[in-house]
């Protein structure tokens, strides 16, 4: 149906079927497929049947999810193995938290004027035409897939860290954060405190406004505050630097803009401007020393819903004869190997029950195996670019590339090392 590695995302009214938009493939589907996805996903109801996903002869995917039994959103991918079927589920409930996140839940799940909200909805285009980009996957975000923030951590935070509580403070607001290079270098503790899917599509949101000029955009929480509106206040402190609040109806946007932030963020320039030469080179700072074969590594704090991915540049020639993989190629790698691990081995933390929709929340993973009660804690995979090898603690998951020269049998080795280097010297 679709051209490979494509997805396009369907909106319909759950109800009747009208189609309200459709984003994605350069080539739209047709009416009737539309018709013919959305009818068989109808008949599967009628019989008692839940329909969320199914992959065609072609190897094309397909996934359906009814929320607030109003709008039905459906995925659909091209050639089998290109896009993952743990990605098209959380891309159907990322879209409706981005819809939720721009126009409120009220608005969607009370349809009285489908015209109306089709013109509404155009509004939400941009974050998910992101979405269906993958979340920056060229630039190592992973937060669309693993509903974690995509961090920064920085050398010396104390000083940014305290300038930052102090604006929020004096912006009568509890809830700020610093975006560097798109990622999460710095929040507050309420900001950190927020649901980890929203803290993600409000880092999205904030990087898919255009321009250098402060804004004042109305947004709902998905989670902690659907229905009524909030005001996200952003400033571009240096190219590639937003400091962004979450207040009520005041203070206006031009006494932030024109009284505050000069004050609490021109001493900090240097600081800024170190923070930003650092997310140039790494999200991990200078100090954590890695092994030069390591290639590409997503940590995730399964406490704090935090996440790292960093591509090192190790110095040293590479003994293997292999050519040096790009990194886009690695961070598609790194992808591809954490939603192996995630669906067939390691915990979920998923809830059991959708928020949203009265279907249980399908499960991650696969049954390990027949025979075996236990969970496992590490798994390893050798491909034809690198060697895998996933890690998980009580406290973290590591997902690690390597260079093919690593043996195989110490890849386990280099998972520890790079682990405790991390956490030893950040803390993370």
């Amino acid at each position: 149906m679709l051209q490979a590695d494509t997805v396009q995302l369907l909106c319909l009214t759950a109800c009747s079927g009208v189609p309200l938009f459709s984003r994605g493939s350069c080539k739209q589907l047709s009416f009737s497929v539309i018709g013919s996805l959305n009818g068989v996903h109808m008949f599967g109801a009628g019989q008692g049947a839940l329909l969320s996903c199914c992959e065609t002869e072609q190897g094309s995917r397909v996934a359906w999810r009814v929320f607030q039994d109003s709008l039905m959103l459906i995925a659909v991918s091209g050639a089998a193995g290109a896009v993952s079927e743990l990605h098209l589920r959380r891309l159907l409930e990322n879209a409706w938290n981005c819809m939720v996140l721009v126009l409120g839940r009220d608005e969607l799940s009370n349809v009285r004027n489908v015209e109306r909200l089709k013109r509404e909805l155009r509004s939400c285009y941009r974050l998910l035409d992101g979405l269906l980009e993958r979340g920056g996957e060229d630039r190592g975000f992973v937060g669309d897939l693993t509903h974690c923030a995509d961090c920064l951590l920085p050398s010396q935070p104390a000083l940014l860290q305290e300038t930052l509580d102090s604006f929020a403070r004096a912006a009568d607001s509890e809830f700020g954060c610093l975006l560097v290079r798109g990622r999460l270098a710095l929040a507050t503790e309420k900001w950190w405190r927020l649901a980890p899917q929203e803290v993600v599509l409000l880092s999205a949101l904030v990087n898919s406004l255009s321009g250098s000029s402060s804004c004042d955009y109305p947004v709902f929480l998905p989670q902690g505050s659907p229905t009524v509106a909030h005001r996200l206040l952003c400033f571009h402190l240096l190219p590639g630097a937003v400091a962004c609040v979450l207040c009520g109806p005041s203070p206006s946007l031009r006494r932030v803009e024109g009284e505050l932030v000069g004050r609490f963020w021109s001493p900090v320039a240097e600081a800024l401007r170190g923070c930003l030469d650092q997310a140039d080179r790494s999200p991990l700072p200078p100090s954590v020393g890695l092994r030069w074969d390591v290639r590409a590594l997503l940590i995730v704090n399964r406490e704090t819903r935090r996440a790292v991915s960093a591509c090192p540049r190790a110095p040293g020639p590479a003994p293997s004869d292999a050519p040096p993989l790009s990194p886009p190629t690695l961070w598609r790698l790194l992808r591809a190997f954490y939603t192996f691990a995630v669906t067939r081995y390691f915990t979920s933390e998923e809830p059991p029950v959708s928020p949203v929709s009265s279907a249980p929340a399908e499960r991650l993973h696969e049954e390990f195996s027949s025979g075996f009660a236990h969970l496992p804690v590490q798994c390893y995979l050798v491909t034809e670019e690198c060697k895998c090898y996933g890690l998980q603690t009580p406290q973290h998951q590591l997902f690690v590339l390597t260079d093919l020269s690593v043996p195989t049998f110490a890849l386990r080795t280099v998972a520890t090392h790079t682990l405790n280097a991390i956490t030893t010297t950040t803390g993370f």
